[in-house]
């Protein structure tokens, strides 16, 4: 009898995660943006070592900094896919880079606000 191929096999479940994580890998090591988000997130995190962040205080840095990459992750591939159907200049996909964009700034100005209304009474 034929072994029918599960979709859901364990294997294939490891294989997804690796796929993940060299996106990950290439994102950061191609593009400037996700070095400097990196390069912040690290600062955050050493600054909320030095003051002593509350679970509370990590919960929502930790999802400032996921939501950061995850909105210049998805720009990124939506950068990718235009550029691929439509190489010549074209004003809807012009648009759509600059959804995308404006996606990130959200995501990014959100996350320094979060940072602020964290850090600013610690420091001061």
């Amino acid at each position: 009898m034929k072994k029918k191929n599960n979709k859901f096999s364990i294997k294939s479940r490891i294989k997804s995660f690796d796929y993940a994580f060299q996106g990950i890998l290439f994102f950061i090591k191609t593009q400037h943006n996700a070095r400097i988000h990196l390069l912040m997130a690290i600062v955050v995190v050493v600054f909320g070592f030095i003051y002593e962040l509350c679970i509370t205080e990590w919960c929502l840095i930790i999802f400032a900094i996921g939501m950061v990459f995850s909105t210049e992750i998805i720009n990124t591939a939506l950068e990718y896919v235009s550029d691929l159907v439509s190489p010549e200049k074209n004003l809807k996909v012009k648009r759509i880079k600059d959804l995308a964009a404006g996606g990130v700034l959200i995501s990014a100005i959100t996350a320094a606000i979060i940072g602020l209304i964290i850090f600013i009474p610690k420091i001061f």
